[in-house]
């Protein structure tokens, strides 16, 4: 371990990423203090700092730990992350006050294994991006890939958790298509998915439809949202949303934070929305902070999304690649979904915002993305000394036909 790690490229270390991190980290500790408000702002905080610790904790094991070394046993991480999102349906899975069971209670610890399936998936992928890079040509590489994506999603629907099942999807798509798939595959797919999303989206909204019953939630969720003003249901489908733009436009320019010094006992809009300090921690930025806040931070977020890009580009190895692809793939629709839902873009539907929501399997996940993108940062251009260097194991670049020590 100690050769490999000397070995590092240290120079390379993305000390500029880490640091944009630990402000949005900073700025989310903060936030999630004025979200709970009197009442729970101080246990909000606490427990997002203790999250930021264990965090940076992760980013410094997985910065020297060669993910080479951690994608030999994908296989056993993909059958655990499976496990583990089945064992919501056990006794050992809660709903923790809402209406799906996406939690996993044991030891007085609640966790939410989805979170850690997304990375999992991401490592999945990776490791068969590499193995079947020469033959992203076939038709059948595109079937295998849907099979095992098809049961981690199929899962997370049932829980129901729509919005981590279209994470793990968008992210599939990101992968397969920075993997070469061919055009010869992509444009008939492209030509039919396109059509039949149409009719799709058509069909779910008929009360007749059998995908999305008439009276389940789901349902009302996409009419409230696509019928505002008629639905007869929109009122109290759209509640949250609507109190959240309204929290965001009282911002204004400048937040209130600025105007009040943040004396949140003068009122808040923000106070009417339901889990303000998670999954709408972006109405009480935008009331806070303001447009220019919200921009500010909205930079921030691009910033860390380029960064994972940029080491995807300059990675050593097509392996660090596709994970660094995978990341910043995960880090794009959460932060893309998570907005869209607070501004009223998409329907109503729970995913956390990255560095930025408070819940500690949320702070955890984004903490493990960036660790593995530090490390892929810094390994070095060749090896001389052993250890896990994809030019030692797999050959040289021209040799993609890679074959990890594992069968899928």
């Amino acid at each position: 371990m100690l050769n490999r790690i000397k070995q590092y490229d240290w120079k390379r270390y993305n000390v500029s990423l880490l640091g944009v991190v630990m402000v949005l980290c900073g700025i989310s500790a903060f936030a999630v203090r004025l979200a709970g408000g009197e009442k729970n702002g101080a246990n909000y905080m606490k427990s997002q700092i203790m999250g930021i610790c264990l965090g940076l904790v992760i980013i410094a094991i997985l910065s020297v730990l060669d993910y080479h070394f951690i994608c030999q046993f994908t296989a056993l991480y993909y059958v655990f992350g499976i496990a583990l999102v089945a064992a919501t349906y056990t006794p050992l899975g809660t709903n923790n006050g809402t209406d799906a069971k996406r939690w996993i209670q044991l030891a007085g610890l609640t966790f939410q294994p989805t979170e850690l399936m997304k990375i999992i998936f991401i490592l999945f992928m990776a490791v068969f991006a590499v193995r079947k890079r020469n033959k992203m040509h076939q038709f059948r590489t595109l079937l295998l890939a849907l099979a095992l994506t098809l049961v981690p999603v199929a899962l997370i629907m049932k829980q129901p958790d729509l919005s981590s099942s279209l994470v793990v999807v968008f992210i599939l798509i990101i992968m397969l298509f920075a993997a070469g798939l061919s055009y010869r595959i992509i444009a008939p797919l492209f030509g039919i998915a396109v059509p039949s999303g149409l009719v799709l989206f058509w069909y779910i909204q008929q009360p007749w439809n059998v995908l999305i019953p008439s009276d389940s939630y789901h349902y009302r969720r996409i009419m409230g949202w696509l019928h505002p003003d008629t639905y007869q249901f929109a009122e109290e489908i759209n509640y949250q949303q609507e109190h959240s733009i309204r929290a965001i436009a009282s911002g204004k320019i400048y937040g209130k934070f600025l105007q009040d010094g943040g004396n949140i006992s003068a009122g808040r809009d923000y106070s009417s929305v339901s889990v303000r300090e998670s999954d709408f921690i972006w109405s009480v930025i935008g009331e806070e902070f303001g447009f220019l806040g919200c921009c500010l931070i909205l930079i921030l977020l691009a910033i860390v999304i380029f960064k994972c890009f940029s080491v995807a580009r300059k990675a050593q190895d097509f392996l660090g690649k596709m994970i660094a692809i995978g990341v910043a793939s995960m880090y794009m629709f959460q932060v893309f979904a998570n907005i869209s839902v607070a501004t009223f873009i998409f329907p109503n539907t729970g995913l956390p915002l990255p560095f930025l929501s408070n819940g500690l399997s949320s702070m955890v996940s984004s903490m493990i993305g960036i660790g593995l993108i530090m490390n892929i940062g810094i390994q070095p251009a060749k090896s001389s000394k052993g250890g896990f260097s994809m030019r030692n194991i797999y050959g040289n670049d021209a040799d993609r036909n890679i074959d990890m020590d594992l069968e899928l």
